[in-house]
């Protein structure tokens, strides 16, 4: 009995409830929940909101500059934005430039979406419970980690 208890204190590191992962999945599954419920109005996912946030700030990009905004590769980000394209918020066209690239630039309702989505953040820093001050470091903590983690081969 004694080694059984020596081969769990082993382990301890092993437990869940100590897995940095877990508390940022947790957090991301949670952050989701707060995120669909406000997206649903905007009939948005998330990844489209992300998408579209990208668009925003800056239009008519080709495909691989979102997918460098976002970490997301083009066979992930491309059935995304044929789904936008679908819905009427951007369009998809070849680069007179070059061929192999494909611009996305917003349509008229696309942009006009961005002031019915304006209240999102507001939304989230009120479901967090948190004050601004606190929100900025953390963000500011998870992209040195993700940069970190990005770097680590």
């Amino acid at each position: 009995m004694n080694a059984r208890r020596t081969a769990t204190a082993d382990t301890s590191h092993l437990r869940l409830d100590q897995q940095l992962c877990f508390s940022l999945y947790a957090a991301n599954l949670a952050m989701g929940k707060v995120y669909r419920k406000l997206l649903a109005t905007l009939e948005l996912t998330y990844p489209q909101y992300l998408v579209m946030l990208v668009l925003w700030e800056r239009d008519e990009l080709t495909v691989s500059d979102i997918g460098e905004r976002l970490h997301l590769d083009s066979a992930t980000l491309t059935p995304l934005l044929k789904r936008l394209q679908a819905t009427g918020l951007l369009d998809r066209e070849r680069s007179a430039e070059d061929e192999r690239q494909v611009v996305i630039s917003l349509t008229a309702e696309g942009r006009a979406l961005k002031k019915r989505a304006g209240a999102v953040p507001e939304a989230v820093l009120c479901a967090t419970g948190c004050a601004p001050d606190e929100l900025h470091a953390l963000k500011r903590d998870l992209d040195q980690l993700r940069t970190r983690l990005a770097n680590t081969r």
